[in-house]
């Protein structure tokens, strides 16, 4: 995906988080008066609107690794100020008929962690690997605005129709836990595993993971997989090899290998900017398992403490959480599974049970409004969405379809043809797993 980046300059001249302060009604601005570290102005200064009032990525300490691993945010290009200032009855009316004007040459996917504003226009909704799906098999619309963030539309730009075009409304809606993965970082303890003779390595990697990343699993032997089929990808693999190289989230890859029953002194975390990974030669030797060390923000909020909180609080009460959560917070649960196994599990719960859910808080919010009948909250006493599909906004969409309606796109998101083809033999082997 072709963008713009911040240089050096631009990074030493961004300011606090929401820095446009004239959407705040007090002129302050509008994430809570605390210290902010380097790092997080650096990833979110400069935003056209407010910051979710609570970022994960800065409480989890991950804009200070992402600094450390040199990885720099997406831009997205300011749009007119009018676009934010219009009342939202009037917006969401030109949205609609926008849709309606665009008709079938249009597509409209949600990830379930989008906010309801946003979310009600879907045409389809899913966690990652489900719009993967719809992304392969979509035939009509000439046209997809992806309201996920960027390693999505990437992914539907490779398994979609060359002919159509990706859409993907505010170009800083990106992935901390893709972008700890860097692909000349994978490369590099790919080569040390080979010249350490370390055989039969399977490259996985998580779908939250970059174009190049799929790319090199693709021209390596390896897959994508998804916190849907993780399990299923895990057999595929040690079908075809004896070790796993997995990336980039930690705790996804653990909590899959610990399913698998593999013994964790056969598990070894790979550290970048460590010799070896930060291991021994004797500890790669012995490992089934190589994890990436990178997580999820939001899912790395939970706890253990939260649980037993919520049991003290709610006895008999039904604890489910996502894979993407530590293994000691999945292990003290009910139930682990992917978004949609969540959504479907508490859905065919009876009336009347009680549910505290270990996933991004927009998804909780909105079973708690389809499900009245059972009690239903957050782990997380602090509310805290994911920060980066929180910048998918309905002022950004409305912008992108204006601009398709005159025929003009804007932040499309393309994947160089190179590229999408050694990626495209990662998400097809993902695909075709059972």
């Amino acid at each position: 995906m072709v963008v713009d980046r911040m240089s050096p300059a631009q990074r030493n001249e961004t300011s606090l988080p929401g820095t446009d302060l004239s959407l705040s009604p007090s002129g302050a601005s509008a994430v809570a008066e605390r210290p902010i570290s380097p790092a997080a102005t650096l990833w979110l200064g400069d935003l056209q609107m407010p910051a979710a009032s609570c970022v994960p990525e800065e409480d989890t300490g991950a804009y200070d690794q992402l600094a450390a691993y040199g990885v720099t945010p997406l831009r997205q290009k300011r749009i007119p100020r009018e676009y934010f200032k219009m009342p939202a009855e009037e917006r969401d009316a030109s949205i609609r008929a926008l849709k309606e004007q665009l008709g079938s040459r249009l597509t409209i996917l949600g990830h379930h962690y989008q906010r309801d504003e946003v979310i009600k226009f879907a045409d389809f909704q899913g966690d990652s690997f489900k719009l993967s799906m719809q992304a392969a098999t979509q035939q009509d619309a000439e046209f997809t605005l992806f309201c996920g963030v960027h390693f999505m539309a990437e992914s539907a730009d490779i398994l979609g129709d060359p002919a159509k075009r990706v859409i993907l409304p505010n170009l800083e809606a990106g992935c901390s836990m893709a972008d700890m993965a860097k692909p000349e970082d994978v490369e590099a303890a790919w080569e040390t595993l080979q010249g350490l003779g370390i055989e039969g390595v399977i490259p996985v990697t998580y779908m939250n993971s970059a174009a190049t990343l799929k790319a090199f699993c693709g021209r390596n032997g390896g897959i994508v997989c998804t916190s849907s089929n993780a399990a299923r990808v895990y057999d595929w693999a040690f079908a075809r090899g004896e070790r796993i190289f997995f990336f980039p989230d930690e705790h996804l890859g653990r909590n899959t290998a610990v399913r698998k029953q593999i013994p964790l002194d056969q598990m070894v975390v790979w550290d970048p900017f460590q010799p070896l990974g930060g291991n021994t030669e004797d500890q790669l030797r012995n490992a089934k398992v190589f994890l990436w060390k990178g997580f999820c923000s939001v899912h790395a909020r939970f706890s253990v403490e939260q649980i037993e909180q919520a049991r003290r609080a709610y006895p008999g009460i039904n604890v489910i959480v996502h894979p993407e959560c530590r293994m000691e917070v999945v292990q003290a649960s009910d139930y682990d599974g992917s978004t949609e196994y969540i959504i479907d599990t508490v859905t065919a719960a009876p009336s009347g049970t009680a549910w505290a859910i270990g996933t991004e808080i927009n998804l909780v919010k909105r079973l708690q409004n389809r499900m009245p009948d059972k009690t239903i909250f957050c782990l997380d006493p602090v509310i805290c969405p994911c920060s980066t599909m929180y910048r998918i906004h309905p002022a950004y969409m409305l912008w992108s379809l204006e601009h398709l309606a005159r025929g003009e796109i804007v932040n499309e998101v393309t994947v160089e043809p190179e590229i999408a083809e050694q990626a495209r033999i990662a998400l097809d082997r993902m695909l075709s797993v059972p």
